[in-house]
């Protein structure tokens, strides 16, 4: 199994979770964030990808 990481929205705190994808963006579970496409937005506010930080 891949090490899957999390990242969060610096914004409002959404986690994206690369073992869990992002369902309702169309984006299956174990994709790795560096091939989420640069326009995906967060689900919950809609800011940037960039906006995003890597969880310890």
């Amino acid at each position: 199994m891949p090490d899957y990481k999390k990242y969060q929205c610096g914004t409002c705190g959404h986690i994206y979770d690369e073992a869990e994808g992002d369902l309702d963006a169309g984006i299956a579970p174990g994709t790795l964030w560096k091939d989420i496409p640069d326009d995906w937005r967060c689900p919950e506010c809609g800011v940037e990808k960039s906006e995003y930080d890597l969880m310890a």
